[in-house]
């Protein structure tokens, strides 16, 4: 029972230090994807920054979660984690393709909550259903 304990206890610190990692991965990756410094509008008090910020790391979160569930390994978490990443930027980039008439960076630099809230909805509907693919 001890030892089953102390197992599962390093696991435990082992599956955080690796959503730790990604999510720093993802946060680097998804700035990056911005044209503005998520950084400094955030602590700036731009809400509709901290908003998509934080909506894309729940949304990372929502995959690790789904990912750590039915990997085997340590190994095929990540794998599966820098995959949800991937998607995450692909469909940031293709709602911004498809929409034309909002510039994304420009409304969430702007603080426009309408879009942050748009952006929140759609990243996290789209997180549970990569995250169901990836499982």
């Amino acid at each position: 029972m001890v030892k089953d304990f102390g197992f599962d206890l390093l696991n435990v610190g082992i599956g955080i230090l690796i959503l730790l990692v990604i999510l720093g991965i993802g946060a680097f990756v998804f700035s990056r994807l911005t044209r503005f410094q998520d950084g400094e509008e955030i602590a700036n008090g731009n809400e509709a920054a901290g908003m998509y910020m934080g909506s894309k790391l729940l949304g990372l979160c929502i995959i690790v979660a789904m990912v750590s569930f039915s990997s085997h390994s340590w190994t095929a978490m990540l794998l599966w984690s820098a995959v949800g990443i991937l998607l995450l930027c692909l469909v940031y980039l293709l709602f911004d393709w498809v929409t034309p008439k909002i510039k994304v960076c420009e409304e969430i630099k702007r603080g426009n909550m309408a879009v942050a809230q748009l952006l929140r909805s759609l990243i996290i509907g789209v997180s549970v259903v990569i995250g169901t693919f990836l499982m």
